[in-house]
Formats: C-alpha cells, sequence, structure tokens
C-alpha cells in the first residue's frame, strides 16, 4: 500500500483528508507541524507528502526546503504536493519553483469533500 505523510495544523484538514486517502487504499500517517513530519520523514519510508504551507513551528516551504536538501537520497526524490489555502498564483509559481511536485489549493478540495 503506497505510504503518504499528510503534514497540516488543522486537525479537521487532517482528518477528512486521511479518511479519503484511506477509503482509497492509502496508508496515511498525519502530521500537525512540519517539525513532526521532517522527523518521520527522515525516519521512514513515504511515497508522497502532502504538506500544508501556513504552519506554525515549520512551514510548508521550509520543510519542503529541507526535504530537497536532505542527504537522504530517498528523500530528495519524495514527490511533494502543496495542499494549501494559500491561492494565489504566485504562491503556486513560488511552490513549484521550490521543488514542489504540485500544487492543489484548499478552497477546490474543500469542495470536493463537502
Amino acid at each position: 500500500m503506497p505510504k503518504i505523510a499528510l503534514v497540516d495544523d488543522e486537525q479537521s484538514i487532517l482528518t477528512s483528508v486521511s479518511l479519503s486517502l484511506q477509503s482509497e487504499g492509502f496508508t496515511v500517517d498525519t502530521f500537525l507541524n512540519g517539525v513532526e513530519a521532517l522527523e518521520a520523514l527522515e525516519s521512514k519510508s513515504y511515497d508522497l507528502g502532502l504538506f500544508d504551507i501556513k504552519m506554525p513551528k515549520m512551514d510548508g516551504n521550509e520543510l519542503l526546503s529541507k526535504v530537497r536538501s536532505s542527504k537522504i537520497e530517498k528523500l530528495k526524490d519524495l514527490p511533494i504536493i502543496f495542499l494549501t489555502s494559500k491561492d494565489h498564483e504566485q504562491d503556486e509559481i513560488i511552490g513549484l519553483r521550490m521543488g514542489a511536485s504540485d500544487y492543489i489549493k484548499k478552497t477546490f478540495f474543500t469542495k470536493i469533500i463537502k
């Protein structure tokens, strides 16, 4: 089963997204901030990271930067998708230039899960 690291500081998002992904057969570990997520990403194996950007302690941009600059080869190449409420085109461009694989706006996602 593919394993996903889901990082968001909103418990309701973690719950709804993880339940949706689990119903499709994915294994999901959830984290409330980038610090917790980075520790797990460095010690476990994941197939995908879904990161919020606006989080306390370590935001998604910083987490992505640390993942991309990691000395752990499999971590450096991990596909990362931002799942964020930052919906300006400039935010998306920055995220993709930093090395995100894709960028999903929560405004779109929340319409689907309602």
